[in-house]
């Protein structure tokens, strides 16, 4: 007997199930035009039967204390008292607590996981780890400040040390300084990127380390300097009665021809008043975002970028041959992994095993394309050149022009066949700020552009957007480095908390008066950042 599956079940499958957002543009348009979403009649999106809505504890069900914000929740919990339930109520305060500690106390428990930032999840996985009784453990943070407002950056190195105190060893690959500055043990790497680096340049003490005269121990101790002349506005963009999410009726200016930061805690609805309302305002609006390219497993930065096709011509024009053989889409493809360099085998109740292809060696051309040389390299070797070493090689100027803005944005170690999927969102977003550069976008809105990014490289980016500037843009940054905050003409500032505590513009102006401004947590931690910085 053969089953069919009927077309409404295959396409609720195929579509209907899934996160609209998460579709492919031209799919999402036809979803959003074809059918309407709204929230369950009998369960109001709860997802929860009438026994379980029906079930409450001081006037309060199971679906209302999820959709508390996680503070607000934590507040109500502590009013409780049953000594039946005292040991799950002292649990439970102790991981709504952990939760405002770390500086997610703006969330709620039903926040879908998948509307998370990468900073929020991990934060979020380290609150199992507050409240263990574990002692001997090996905890390894990657960059645990990411989205972080100075203000929490206080929080999570309490987090950081009371792990420590408890006699774990925690190892924390980081690029505030903030952080650094309470670590027992330094080791920096360097002394650049990419095969500038791989060198264990210092290793010891904090106050070693300013000492040493490595690029991070320069900027660790350099004391931030506020623009001296900002900028003056040709122009604005009005934003007016703002209510998106937590935002509480704004009305703010946006000017024109700055460079713009927008700052405030997490949560204090940054996000909501630039990418919300900003680009409804304002079509000419450019949001640089560091969300996943969308591609394919081929996908690389020089296929992103435009750049391959020029670099296959040159390929083809030395050696007399066609451009379609230096594509591991078209002639030149290994054929037994059709130029993906990996052979992929799917065992199907498990997930697929991905092995290097035993025929190209993961080289995805065949033998008769490499023996084709430019300048004394094959495709493959040119393809794995760092964007400054590919800078020297590639004298085409297509080519040139597009390395070049990469190397301005940072990503000077990328190697032009990187696999897209391997890059981090930091990476991302300048990969994509390096595209539109080379357009003619007025306004540029980035989120957290430093992401990822040494000091030093936070230098070379702010000289970046101050020539973007320069040239008649305008770059608005959502930010919470103190440095990149310092350097901009213009600060939004809203606040004065997260969740229900924020959505409101606490300060405009620019960063000197900032400074002085006491009612504002970016205020006191950007004037702190430039006073004389003690280390150690």
């Amino acid at each position: 007997n053969l089953t069919y599956e009927g077309l409404v079940p295959r396409v609720q499958k195929a579509f209907l199930s899934k996160d609209v957002d998460a579709l492919q543009p031209h799919i999402r348009a036809f979803v959003e035009r074809a059918v309407t979403f709204s929230a369950c009649p009998a369960c109001g999106g709860t997802r929860l039967n009438e026994a379980a809505r029906s079930s409450r504890i001081a006037g309060i069900n199971i679906a209302d204390a999820c959709a508390m914000q996680i503070s607000d929740l934590a507040e109500w919990v502590r009013a409780l008292d049953d000594p039946a339930v005292a040991p799950l109520l002292a649990t439970l305060r102790d991981t709504l607590d952990a939760f405002v500690a770390i500086g997610l106390g703006y969330l709620s428990l039903d926040r879908p996981s998948g509307t998370l930032s990468g900073g929020e999840a991990q934060r979020t996985r380290m609150i199992r780890h507050v409240g263990s009784a574990l002692t001997d453990v090996t905890y390894v943070f990657d960059e645990p400040t990411i989205g972080l407002h100075a203000h929490d950056v206080e929080r999570m190195n309490a987090l950081l040390r009371r792990l420590r105190d408890k006699g774990n060893t925690v190892l924390v690959v980081e690029h505030d300084p903030e952080v650094i500055r309470i670590a027992d043990h330094v080791v920096d790497m360097g002394p650049g990127a990419g095969p500038h680096g791989g060198t264990v340049v210092f290793e010891g003490t904090v106050d070693g380390l300013a000492a040493s005269g490595t690029t991070t121990g320069r900027h660790l101790e350099t004391r931030q300097e506020l623009k001296v002349a900002p900028r003056v506005a040709r122009g604005s963009i009005p934003i007016r009665h703002a209510r998106l999410h937590n935002l509480k009726d704004v009305s703010v200016d946006v000017p024109l021809g700055l460079l713009v930061a927008v700052t405030g805690v997490a949560g204090s609805g940054k996000s909501s008043l630039i990418h919300g309302c900003l680009p409804r305002t304002d079509p000419s609006v450019t949001v640089v975002d560091q969300s996943a390219i969308r591609g394919s497993r081929r996908s690389n930065p020089a296929t992103y970028t435009g750049i391959l096709d020029p670099i296959r011509t040159a390929f083809a024009k030395a050696n007399g041959v066609k451009p379609a053989l230096f594509s591991a889409n078209s002639e030149g493809a290994c054929q037994n992994c059709n130029g993906l360099g990996k052979t992929y085998t799917s065992l199907g109740f498990m997930s697929e095993v991905v092995s290097v292809c035993e025929v190209c060696e993961g080289r995805r051309f065949t033998d008769d394309v490499l023996e084709y040389r430019l300048r004394g390299r094959n495709i493959v070797e040119a393809l794995a050149l760092p964007v400054e070493e590919a800078r020297d090689f590639f004298g085409e100027r297509p080519v040139k022009v597009m390395l070049d803005r990469l190397a301005d944005v940072g990503l000077g170690y990328l190697s032009l066949g990187q696999e897209l999927d391997t890059l981090s969102g930091g990476e991302r977003q300048r990969l994509k700020l390096a595209i539109e550069m080379s357009g003619d976008t007025e306004v540029y809105v980035l989120d957290e552009p430093t992401t990822g990014l040494h000091l030093q490289d936070v230098d070379n980016l702010v000289g970046l957007l101050d020539r973007l500037v320069e040239s008649g843009r305008t770059v608005i940054v959502i930010e919470h480095n103190l440095d990149v905050v310092a350097r901009a003409d213009w600060v939004i500032d809203l606040g004065p908390g997260g969740g229900h505590d924020g959505g409101r513009v606490i300060f405009e102006g620019p960063p000197a008066e900032l400074a002085r401004t006491e009612g504002s947590l970016t205020g006191q931690h950007l004037r702190r950042r430039l006073e004389p910085l003690a280390v150690g």
